[in-house]
Parts: structure tokens; C-alpha cells; sequence
């Protein structure tokens, strides 16, 4: 389900054009001529300002906001707190000796690329430019991922969801037809002593004045969520009321489509979140389209008065992709050709959720098999071809949808306790101006 979600959140991204480009995130400047000093000892491990002062660098670069000294300062007692916790959670890793292969850490960053349209290495590129070490994000994916195969090596027979859990699950959810449901993202924020609630509060609260002024949500929860959907982006998928904290069912009901939450105090810390969608259980028959797609990208942003010579001779190439093909299968075989830097098919989609409304419009009335005209961005050119469209209950989970979400409820909860425990058997100093 989390998959599916990413897949059309990235080509929500591929068909919006911003009226006005986002000016470029603007890291905060380096400590001057301060020294390398100790904020935090984790077992003997050693956290700098360094390693605080680089998490807030990529924070800063990862949403594209020209974020200032002053956010950034108050962003480093929580960004300190997560680099303990990762610290814990990779001497964990080590200790079960599990290894993450590089090439793992490798598609996790071309994962990264393709969902922000960047060519293969411009993620490298982007972070030298802003200053920002390319070792602080593979760290943190490293991280991440050994985590991921530590809570499965824990959960041992349990990683697997029977046939007959599946089925009451979907027994239950028969019995709920009409009630409503709803795809949501979280951003986590752990409060592991209570003594430090007020600050994870203000964190959160900056947090999210950072997303209302245009951050994006799946950036931030990758950056900052403690839950395990952190790597897709927070993404919980299609949720039911009881399957939430009471107070955040209660608010979600309430709130529109799009919006973000206030903090919300949840057992074990806080929760942001917002809602990207909501139905009847069971009952969501809308139009669904399958797609395949190139995606061209500039070698720089659009000047639309003034285009560079790689730009004029992409709108070419994006006129004879448009011109020449005529299947589905001629799309596949023109991304590959052409080296699209996204995915040639980006999932099955729901035709009500593309915006802008005119491409909406043409999409839902293109004839299948005819490519659209070249479809200009900020960052590069589209072509998309319509395969197929048809009336679909998106209500309707399946069997491999059901089984991933009780995975993930699993997998979640095994992670906090687990997180808890080996903060409360650990040894952690704080130095003065830490966590």
C-alpha cells in the first residue's frame, strides 16, 4: 500500500507546475570558527556539533526552504535526541551483526533521485553545492535499513501474517462497509522522558510551520519521523478510526483533505499528520487510469523567457517522443532510450487526484494509446500516454494490502519498545549545549 501511495505522490509531483519556483534552500553557514566539540556519548560512542550542525544542513537542503539560524537553532536539541537514538539503534545492528550491502543504500538513493526527479548522482551534486556530507545521508539510510532487518530478525515466525489473520481482517472490514477510512502520513516525534515533552513540542511546532510554508510532508517525515514509515515518506496508507490513537481519529475526522495537524500528544510522544485522502470502506469507485511516461530533465531551472540550448533540444526530443509514439510499449522502450529519469510506469492512479484540472481534463479524455504534447516543468518535460481507464471500488483491498498493513502495525510496535529498551539499559552523557 505505501508503494502504491508513493508512486502517485511522485507523479502528482511529475504533473504539477509551479507558477513560481521555490528558491533554493539555503543552508545555515558553517560554525565559523568554532571547534569540533562532544555534545553527546553514547556508549562510548561519540555525537559532535559537527554531526548536528550536517542533520540540520540536509534538513535545510532536503525541503528546499531557505530555513534561518534561528529554526536551525531550534531544531538541534531534537535533531541531537535522533542522533542518539540512531546511534543506539546502529550499535544495535552491529552487535546482531547485520549487514547492509551498498547496493541497498544505493537504490535507496536512486529512490530518492527518481522521486525528486533528479538524474542519477544529482543528489551527490545537490548536497556538495549546498555543503552539505553525502556521509550524513547515507548514515542515516544505513540506519534505517539495519533497523528494518533487526526488528524483522526479532519478530522471527511473526514477520509472516498468516492466511487466516488476513481473513479476520478482512472479515472485520466487511462488517465496517460505509464507515469511513483515511490515507494519512504521520510524522513522529518520540518523547521518551518527560522531562523533555515541552521541548519535543516546540520541535514539532516548528516542524510543521515549515510544512504549512510549503515543505513536503514525505521529505520531512523521512528526515524526522522515529516511525518505521519514515523511508516511504510517513506514509500510513488507508487507516480506520480504531486503528488510530482516539485524539488523532477525532481530528482527522474533522480535518479537510490536505491539511496538517497541530501536535498531537500521543502515548510515547507526538504525532503531525495529515490527510491525503478520505472514503467509505469499501465503497470508493472513481476512474483509474494506468500510465507510461519519459520524464526529460533539465540541466537547469526554466527560464521560460530566456531557455538554455539543453532545454530547446529537450523540447525536441520531448516533440518526436510525442509524435512517434503510439503504444504503451513504444513509451517503455522511448524511456529507456531517451534515459527518463523516472519510472516509465508510475502505478495505477486515480484520475480525480491529478492536478493541475486541465491535465485532469486531458487525461480523462485522451484516446488510449495517443501520447500528450510535451508537458513543460520547472525541471524538465514530460510525455505521457493514457494505457488504460476504467471504473474502479478502490475501497476494495487486497489480500497482499491487508497482509502488509497488520506487517507494518507489527513491525511499528515491536520498533518503539524495542527503541525504549535500549535507551533505558544505555549509557548517555550530555554535554552542555546537547539534548
Amino acid at each position: 500500500m505505501p508503494n502504491r501511495i508513493w508512486r502517485a505522490a511522485a507523479l502528482a509531483l511529475l504533473l504539477v507546475t509551479p507558477a513560481a519556483a521555490v528558491p533554493p534552500a539555503k543552508p545555515p553557514p558553517p560554525a565559523g570558527q568554532e571547534t569540533t566539540r562532544i555534545v553527546a556519548v553514547v556508549n562510548g560512542d561519540v555525537i559532535s556539533n559537527a554531526d548536528v550542525d550536517n542533520r540540520a544542513r540536509l534538513f535545510a537542503v532536503s525541503t528546499g526552504l531557505p530555513l534561518n539560524q534561528d529554526v536551525i537553532g531550534r531544531l538541534k536539541q531534537q535533531i541531537t535526541r535522533q542522533l542518539i537514538d540512531e546511534r543506539l539503534r546502529m550499535q544495535e545492528v552491529l552487535r546482531l551483526k547485520v549487514v547492509i550491502p551498498d547496493k541497498s543504500i544505493a537504490d535507496a538513493i536512486k529512490g530518492i533521485e527518481t522521486r525528486n526527479g533528479l538524474p542519477p548522482g544529482g543528489l551527490r551534486q545537490k548536497l556538495l553545492a549546498d555543503g552539505v556530507s553525502q556521509r550524513t545521508l547515507i548514515d542515516q539510510i544505513r540506519t534505517q535499513l539495519g533497523w528494518g532487518e533487526v526488528l524483522r530478525g526479532e519478530l522471527g515466525d511473526k514477520v509472516k501474517v498468516s492466511d487466516a489473520e488476513v481473513a479476520e481482517q478482512q472479515r472485520l472490514l466487511a462488517q465496517q462497509v460505509g464507515k469511513p477510512e483515511y490515507r494519512l502520513g504521520e510524522i513522529f516525534i518520540p518523547v521518551e522522558d518527560p522531562a523533555v515533552t515541552a521541548d519535543a513540542q516546540r520541535f514539532a511546532e516548528t516542524v510543521i510551520t515549515e510544512l504549512r510554508a510549503g515543505a513536503a510532508f514525505p521529505v520531512v517525515a523521512a528526515q524526522f519521523s522515529q516511525n518505521q514509515t519514515a523511508l516511504q515518506g510517513g506514509a500510513l496508507g488507508w487507516v480506520q478510526p480504531n486503528q488510530l490513537d482516539s485524539a488523532v481519529a477525532q481530528l482527522v475526522a474533522e480535518m479537510p483533505v490536505g491539511a496538517i495537524s497541530n501536535p498531537i500528544r500521543v502515548p510515547g510522544g507526538f504525532s503531525i499528520v495529515t490527510v491525503q485522502g478520505k472514503r467509505q470502506i469499501g465503497n470508493d469507485v472513481v476512474t483509474a487510469i494506468s500510465l507510461r511516461q519519459v520524464f526529460l530533465p533539465f540541466t537547469a531551472a526554466l527560464n521560460p523567457q530566456a531557455p538554455t540550448e539543453q532545454q530547446k533540444q529537450t523540447l525536441e526530443k520531448a516533440h518526436s517522443i510525442s509524435a512517434t509514439v503510439h503504444s504503451c510499449d513504444a513509451m517503455e522502450q522511448a524511456a529507456k532510450t531517451y534515459g527518463s529519469t523516472r519510472p516509465a510506469d508510475p502505478g495505477e492512479v486515480r484520475l480525480d487526484s491529478i492536478n493541475p484540472p486541465a491535465l485532469r481534463q486531458v487525461l480523462g479524455s485522451l484516446p488510449l494509446d495517443k501520447a500528450t504534447q510535451p508537458l513543460v516543468t520547472n525541471d524538465g518535460i514530460a510525455v505521457l500516454i493514457v494505457c488504460s481507464r476504467g471504473d474502479k471500488n478502490m475501497a476494495q483491498e487486497s489480500k497482499e494490502d491487508v497482509r502488509a498493513q497488520l506487517l507494518d502495525e507489527r513491525i511499528e510496535l515491536l520498533s518503539r519498545q524495542l527503541q525504549a529498551d535500549l535507551r533505558r539499559h544505555a549509557t548517555i552523557e550530555i554535554r552542555s549545549g546537547g539534548a
